[in-house]
């Protein structure tokens, strides 16, 4: 009975297979492979005479600003040839050439990078310590100290840095420590910060 009940099956699937799939009317091979009918349209080309139907302008009309060569649209600040607010503003201010960015490093990180063992604040604290312990990300001409958190920095340490604020100063001697600035061209300055990028002769 199984067996009965499947060779039934092999038949109905056999003859809904006999009227549904039909093989192809043509060998499909390399040869004839193409795209659906419709499925790529002809590229138009335009200014080749009045055949194409897009001869003369083109399709881009008489003259104007859409009929110039690109693609028609301004850059966005662009305001219809009129004095551009940029240039209606006044200018101010100007750029120092001879200008130092220093690195600002407040006591508040200072005494935070102590705490965490970051910093050993038994031994003189250099620009190098501050940079290879990422309290500092970066030295561009130097480091400033400012006085951000004076009033809960109490960790004694000698430091030098190129500059810092007064009260940052007075902050770190009352707690008992030294501070001491120091300019740096930028040859100097890299001799310290890399010494290993240095090559002395």
């Amino acid at each position: 009975m199984f067996r009965s009940v499947l060779a039934a099956q092999y038949n109905t699937i056999r003859t809904f297979a006999s009227h549904n799939i039909q093989p192809p009317k043509t060998k499909i091979d390399l040869g004839n492979l193409a795209d659906n009918a419709g499925a790529v349209s002809e590229r138009t080309r335009v200014g080749r005479g009045p055949g194409y139907g897009k001869g003369k302008t083109a399709g881009r009309g008489h003259k104007g600003q859409k009929a110039r060569s690109g693609n028609g649209q301004p850059v966005p600040w662009f305001e219809g040839g009129q004095i551009p607010l940029v240039k209606r503003l006044p200018k101010r201010g100007f750029y120092n050439i001879h200008g130092k960015e220093y690195q600002e490093l407040n006591l508040d990180r200072l005494q935070h990078w102590i705490n965490t063992g970051r910093i050993d604040a038994t031994q003189p604290i250099t620009m190098k310590h501050l940079l290879d312990s990422r309290c500092i990300h970066k030295i561009e001409d130097g480091v400033k100290i400012l006085s951000a958190g004076a009033e809960t920095f109490t960790t004694p340490i000698t430091i030098e840095v190129s500059r810092a604020s007064q009260k940052a100063i007075e902050a770190i001697e009352k707690a008992g420590g030294k501070i001491t600035t120091r300019y740096y061209n930028a040859l100097a300055l890299r001799a310290t910060v890399h010494p290993e990028k240095t090559v002395v002769t």
